[in-house]
């Protein structure tokens, strides 16, 4: 089964539309360290349930980047993480809990517990593989670019395509330039274009998006861009692989913020030839990866069978509880029981 749309059972659409028909207490979560996609596609349903009278508030499990930090309505945004009262109080009173971006309630990290025994009714939009069986309305297909692609979807199948404006628009765009990778990854399909083109219709304004996504880097970021590639990068040819990893020292050494790491993982694969790229990141209690490849190299499988992670086929993550020279140290002997497949891949 590659989706699962609630709005192909008549019976269950109804249902969904005679909820949103009158005013509901209805929470949006994303998964912890949101993205563009998970920031997107809450922000853009608030913008847009708002119109419709509903009390809303968007729950971060945790606190957010500063490249997503200028998108309409973040202000708003509760951080779990520093009101963890307040964030309960509203999920414990929630008509509706909508589950953004993931389908695994582990990924909302402390939150799990709160969101999963909550009385509320649960609306799950994602697109990653193996999703749990949690919600009362679900809404996924794992070839969908982006979870904004899919609830821009929903919200034709509603019928409510008149209530995007600008502020849902926006947020929408922001999550389906960030998850196709300005539109070059493999799961960039006719849709997403068409959508795309929806959403610029609205008014928006594609270059000033990308800008605050791409071009407002800190001069320490730009300058541990820098440093990441000249002395951190390793490209072993043998594989057809490249990886970085990255102490909590050297991270500090420039200052890192959460988010600064992001995107970084893709230079690897810029490489020519390179099938997948790999990033270790140290942080307090585990070391953080960030998988990317091309082709039909499955990182999925590969972060699910050895660390404890999963994603997309070609987009994944990974943990460890090892240290840092424990964990690159395994990955580095897994590799020969992948090179096979590794090397089969289109130049």
């Amino acid at each position: 089964m590659m989706h699962q749309y609630f709005t192909e059972d008549e019976t269950k659409k109804e249902r969904f539309l005679d909820l949103l028909s009158s005013p509901k207490k209805i929470v949006l979560t994303a998964h912890t360290n949101p993205d563009g996609d998970a920031f997107g596609s809450s922000l853009g349903l608030f913008a847009l349930l708002n119109q419709m009278n509903h009390d809303v508030q968007v729950i971060s499990p945790s606190g957010h980047a500063d490249y997503i930090g200028w998108m309409p309505g973040v202000e708003k945004v509760l951080n779990y993480q520093e009101d963890k009262d307040n964030a309960e109080n509203y999920v414990n009173e929630a008509d509706l809990v909508f589950c953004l971006d993931y389908s695994a309630l582990g990924r909302i990290s402390d939150m799990e517990s709160v969101v999963g025994e909550s009385k509320a009714l649960k609306v799950m939009i994602d697109h990653h593989q193996r999703p749990e069986d949690f919600a009362d309305f679900v809404f996924w297909n794992e070839k969908a670019a982006a979870t904004c692609e899919l609830i821009y979807l929903l919200i034709e199948h509603l019928g409510l395509v008149s209530m995007v404006n600008k502020d849902v628009a926006t947020c929408l765009y922001t999550g389906i330039l960030t998850d196709t990778g300005s539109f070059k990854f493999d799961s960039t399909s006719k849709q997403v274009h068409r959508i795309a083109g929806e959403l610029i219709d609205t008014g928006i304004n594609p270059n000033r998006i990308n800008r605050k996504l791409f071009d407002q880097n800190s001069l320490d970021r730009v300058r541990f861009l820098g440093y990441a590639l000249n002395e951190k990068l390793i490209y072993l040819e043998e594989y057809r692989v490249a990886y970085l990893f990255f102490s909590r020292e050297e991270l500090n050494k420039f200052n890192s913020k959460q988010g600064d790491t992001e995107g970084l993982v893709n230079y690897g694969l810029s490489i020519a030839g390179a099938v997948m790229s790999v990033i270790f990141t140290e942080r307090e209690d585990m070391v953080k990866m960030s998988f990317r490849s091309v082709d039909d190299f499955s990182v999925s499988e590969l972060a699910n069978a050895h660390f404890n992670g999963g994603g997309h086929k070609n987009a994944s993550g990974g943990r460890s509880l090892s240290s840092l020279e424990e964990t690159v140290a395994e990955f580095l002997e897994l590799l020969p029981e992948y090179k096979e497949k590794l090397l089969s891949q289109p130049v």
